[in-house]
Order: C-alpha cells, then sequence, then structure tokens
C-alpha cells in the first residue's frame, strides 16, 4: 500500500490556522445550476400538480372566451334580425377566437393568474386583465385597417367574459379550496412581529370561515403576554423553528418591522423555500390611493377624501348606466315573472318604495318588489323585541310580515332588482354604501355616517364579504375601505361576486 510521507515541523515552523466551521453546509457547484431537466421533472412532484393547475385554468379561460364571443353574436343577432339560432355564429365566433384567445393568455399569465393557489391575484386582477385584452384588441384592430359599424363585439364580449370567466374561475377555487379542506390541508405559518399586530391578524386568519392558513403560533421581537397564540421562540431561532414545524410561509404582523431584522428574515425564509408575507396596517392601505405631493424637502403623499368627483365620477355613472341597461334587458323575464307573482301572492303595491337617505342623507324612495303585507311598517314597533341584528340594524330570520312569495325574492335578492331604475335615475349605484332605512338612520353614530359621501349601492363589499352575518361596525369598515380603494375594477369584482354570493344565500335573511 502507498504510504503518506510526513515531514516533521521545525522548531521555528507554525501550525497551519485552524479554519473556521461554517453553520451550513457548502457545495461545490453553483446552486443557481439547474438538474438535468428529466432529473428534475422527477424529483419535484410538484411539476404535475403545476400541469394540472396551468392546464385546467386554460381550459377554463378557453370555454370562457368562446362562450363571451359567441354569446355577445347571438344577443346581437336575436335582438337586431329575430335569429336566435346559435350555430349561426360560430363561423364568425372561430375567426375571432384565436387572437383572443392567445391574448387572454398572455395578459393572464403576465399577471400571475396562473400562479400557485397562494400566489393567484384575485378578482379584480381577472376584470382589469380582461378591459386589457379588449383594448388591445381594439387597438390592433383599428390599426390593422379593419371597420366596425359598431363597437358592440368589443365591449360586448367583454361584458360575457367577466362574467363567464370570473364565474368559472370562482367556481374552480371553490371546488379547489373544498378538496383541499377535505384532504386537511393548510398552509402552516408563523407570525413574525411586536405589540397588538400579531395578535389582531393571528386571530382574523384562524376565525376565517374557511381558513387555509393555520397559524402554527408568533415570534415575537419584544417580550408579549399571553396573546392565545403559541410563542416560537425569539427571531434568531427562526430557522429551527421553520423546520420543527413544518412552516410554508412566514407573515410579517407589524408595520413598524426593523428594517435590518427584515433583510435577514427575508434571506433564511427564502433559502428555506418559505414564502414571506407582510399583513398591512390601516396606514399602508391608505397609501395605496396617495398622491405624491412634489417640491418639499421631505418626500409627503396627499390621502384625497374619498369622494368620486371629477373624471371618476363620469366614469363610475357611465358604468352604471351602461351596466344597469344591459341588467335590465337580460333580466327582463325575471323582473316580469316577478311583478306577477307580487301582484298574485298578496293585496298590495307590486313595487314598495321605502324612503330612504341617500348621498348626504337626503332621502329618495328607494325601488324594491314588496315582500311583506301592507301593514308592515304599523307592525314595526312590535317586533323591535325580536331584533336579530347588531347596532341600528334591523333582521329577523322568521319575520312575520314577510309573504311567502316575498320570503323566496328576498332570499335571493330578486326584490332589489327594481333598484336599477334608481341607477338610471342617479339615485342610487350598482356598486356603493346599502342606503339604510329611515329607522336604522337614526340610531347611526357619528362615524358611522361617513359612508353617506358617496352615492349608495344596490351590491357591496357587504353583500360578497358575509352579509347579515357581519357585525354592523365591521360593515360599516368595509364601507370605508370601499371608499379609500374605489375603481371601476373593483366595482366589476363586487358585481361578479355577487352573483354566487346570491345564489348560495350567505348569510341572507
Amino acid at each position: 500500500m502507498p504510504t503518506t510521507e510526513r515531514t516533521p515541523r521545525g522548531v521555528g515552523e507554525q501550525a497551519p490556522a485552524v479554519q473556521p466551521t461554517p453553520d451550513f453546509a457548502l457545495s461545490d457547484r453553483d446552486v443557481r445550476r439547474k438538474r438535468p431537466p428529466l432529473l428534475a421533472f422527477l424529483l419535484k412532484l410538484d411539476t404535475l400538480r403545476k400541469v394540472v393547475r396551468v392546464s385546467t385554468l386554460l381550459t377554463i379561460d378557453f370555454f370562457g372566451v368562446y362562450m363571451a364571443i359567441i354569446t355577445a353574436l347571438w344577443l346581437k343577432a336575436g335582438i337586431l334580425s329575430a335569429d336566435w339560432r346559435v350555430g349561426v355564429q360560430t363561423v364568425q365566433t372561430r375567426e375571432l377566437f384565436d387572437f383572443a384567445f392567445l391574448l387572454t393568455v398572455l395578459l393572464f399569465a403576465r399577471s400571475g393568474l396562473y400562479s400557485m393557489r397562494g400566489e393567484r391575484p384575485g378578482m379584480s386582477r381577472i376584470v382589469s386583465s380582461l378591459f386589457q385584452v379588449a383594448l388591445v384588441a381594439l387597438v390592433f384592430a383599428m390599426a390593422s385597417g379593419h371597420k366596425f359599424s359598431s363597437y358592440y363585439i368589443f365591449y360586448g364580449s367583454l361584458f360575457f367574459a367577466v362574467i363567464y370567466i370570473s364565474l368559472l374561475r370562482l367556481s374552480y377555487e371553490k371546488v379547489t379550496g373544498a378538496l383541499l379542506r377535505m384532504a386537511g390541508y393548510q398552509r402552516r405559518a408563523v407570525l413574525i412581529g411586536s405589540g397588538e399586530h400579531i395578535e389582531a391578524v393571528g386571530h382574523a386568519l384562524c376565525d376565517a370561515a374557511h381558513p387555509t392558513v393555520k397559524v402554527v403560533g408568533f415570534i415575537s421581537l419584544t417580550p408579549r403576554p399571553n396573546n392565545g397564540l403559541l410563542s416560537l421562540g425569539t427571531l434568531d431561532e427562526l430557522a429551527p423553528v421553520i423546520h420543527r414545524h413544518r412552516i410554508d410561509e412566514v407573515i410579517i404582523a407589524d408595520p413598524d418591522f426593523p428594517q435590518t431584522e427584515a433583510v435577514e428574515l427575508v434571506d433564511v425564509c427564502h433559502s428555506h423555500g418559505v414564502r414571506v408575507r407582510v399583513a398591512p396596517s390601516t396606514m399602508e392601505i391608505l397609501v395605496h390611493r396617495a398622491e405624491f405631493v412634489p417640491g418639499e424637502a421631505v418626500p409627503l403623499f396627499e390621502l384625497k377624501p374619498p369622494v368620486f368627483e371629477g373624471i371618476d365620477y363620469v366614469v363610475k355613472r357611465t358604468f352604471d348606466i351602461v351596466i344597469s341597461t344591459m341588467l335590465l334587458i337580460v333580466l327582463s323575464p325575471v323582473l316580469t315573472t316577478s311583478a306577477l307573482a307580487v301582484r298574485l301572492s298578496s293585496r298590495g303595491p307590486i313595487v314598495y318604495r321605502s324612503m330612504r337617505p341617500g348621498i348626504a342623507g337626503k332621502p329618495f324612495a328607494c325601488l324594491k318588489f314588496r315582500t311583506m303585507y301592507r301593514d308592515a311598517d304599523q307592525r314595526q314597533a312590535d317586533l323591535e323585541s325580536l331584533n336579530e341584528a347588531t347596532g341600528p340594524l334591523f333582521k329577523m330570520r322568521d319575520d312575520p310580515r314577510m309573504t311567502p312569495v316575498g320570503r323566496f325574492l328576498r332570499r335571493y335578492s330578486i326584490d332589489e332588482l327594481p333598484q336599477l331604475f334608481n341607477v338610471l335615475r342617479g339615485q342610487m349605484s350598482l356598486v356603493g354604501p346599502r342606503p339604510l332605512p329611515e329607522r336604522d338612520f337614526e340610531r347611526l353614530e357619528e362615524w358611522h355616517k361617513k359612508r353617506y359621501l358617496v352615492t349608495p349601492g344596490i351590491t357591496g363589499l357587504w353583500q360578497v364579504s358575509g352579509r347579515s352575518e357581519l357585525d354592523f361596525d365591521d360593515l360599516v369598515r368595509l364601507d370605508f375601505l370601499y371608499l379609500e380603494r374605489w375603481s371601476v375594477f373593483l366595482d366589476l369584482s363586487i358585481l361578479v361576486k355577487t352573483v354566487p354570493a346570491v345564489f348560495t344565500r350567505r348569510g341572507a335573511f
């Protein structure tokens, strides 16, 4: 066997310096170097899930775009020439579909709408991306020299694409979410920060109707008394905490989290493949709508008052008129049938004029299909002790004043449809804070009345966030959030989310 020759160290020869042992093992290869494609595919089980997810979403978008175009063409042909044959429109649909679908996929991909479940944007991004599709398609068609007798194909297809794709994707989210819940899947998260924000964010995540995040515990930068959550140690112990508790994501729940610690935290999390998210404070939410004020020694941002004026008002009013007119046409059979049902089921007017405060508290007649017997207003005082709602609202699940037909109409919010005429008159908007009856308005606190800075709406964040299940103060805060974050895209996303909220009858009574 070969032997290793050892040279004796001389008296004046110093021992080599001992190199410190690193805290983690270094690799002799660039960490950015990829594995061979086939091996990487076999090693990653998520690849198959990713293929299934993207393929399913592409199929949904394919069907949604196709149905949007053919529905728009079919409706136009039926109204203008009484030709309701679906097959006639398939040829023209095929001519338009390829470009529209390709554009939709590219812009959806750019917006992250094919990303993982936890990273996919919400409904407002779907709506805004579809607006971009319609706009780019219109500009391309005009630049290519195409002539149109009207531009209905663009806004008609956009209208139905928003409905079809949003509902299909919402159904996909609901179904896959239900399957994941049945399988017991939840993202395991740890909250990091200091102060009461940890407790507020933690309990908000835990108290959700269908929580997708399981809060394992928290790491506080400062000593924190018992807040109902499990303390997992200090920030220096984050790496072992991630490994020990199989953490999927870290949530920074502190508006004053130190910048230096935040940089180190992100490095540790990303080195362990853990996602980092931030729970915003109220100020951070407001800053999204802040406007930069130049020319100051310190960069300043101005928080404008939450009112719709100038171009914002024109955009919202135009949106209300166009959409409400289309809804009246599409829902005319429902309106007619409901009117006949109210007339034949009980004595009294078909439409009930409920006097309600509107913008700035000015009263107007809010139109509703009558759902109660004629003496309902006189019996109100006798039922006050049976009120089931919080705050100034009056709600009863089994209100004896309700007619059988009225109970059905109210359960599915069909009684609210005549308010589309209020929208055309300018007394209401499609989306906005709900107008309260005079009885409820008189019981409001002063801070509640900020919601009357804007025109009231048929639907709003109340209706898509739990409806009658929420505490009244929480409902008012939702109104304030809507005022601060308003956009046409937000209005569209609320309208789309209203449909499943109505049909699932969530919190309605």
